[in-house]
């Protein structure tokens, strides 16, 4: 994983086995109750969880702009590892350019998304990397929206690990 210290960087800890965090992060029906920042919506239209697999999602944003991204895995090391590229796109998964799309003129078309998830005894440590500026990312509130997903994944890990 490349360390640019001007790529967006996050480390976030949670309360939770690894195997619980990896699983919440890779199954669709997980995904659709945090994979959107706060006061959005997710449609997840495809989603082939494998290496060379490859996903479409929409996250729908009633103050912005709808957000359709396809993507392919790039790599897969379960419970450790995901690393995938998202590619900005039109409803059919056809790429398109960010600006067309009503993104930021400088959000690139492509970025690759690393995320490892470490044990650190009984709970998860997840690094999160994605090859965009993060000054670009905080401009366009790309990172709060990290941000927020984030925090919504740790709603979603607290309540799948009261489930015996």
């Amino acid at each position: 994983m490349n360390t640019n210290k001007d790529e967006v960087l996050i480390v976030r800890e949670y309360d939770a086995p690894r195997e619980l965090v990896f699983k919440v992060w890779t199954d669709p029906a997980h995904l659709r109750n945090w994979y959107a920042p706060e006061g959005c919506e997710i449609e997840i239209s495809h989603f082939d969880f494998k290496k060379g697999g490859k996903f479409l999602h929409c996250i729908y944003n009633k103050a912005l702009h709808d957000c359709w991204c396809t993507g392919i895995f790039r790599e897969i090391v379960a419970p450790e590892k995901i690393v995938y590229d998202m590619t900005v796109s039109d409803k059919h998964g056809n790429p398109a350019k960010p600006v067309d799309m009503g993104m930021d003129p400088d959000w690139p078309a492509t970025t690759t998304v690393t995320v490892l998830f470490e044990s650190i005894g009984d709970k998860t440590r997840i690094t999160l990397h994605q090859a965009v500026s993060q000054n670009l990312a905080k401009r366009t509130g790309a990172y709060l929206g990290w941000l927020s997903m984030l925090d919504k994944l740790e709603h979603e890990v607290a309540k799948m690990a009261l489930i015996p």
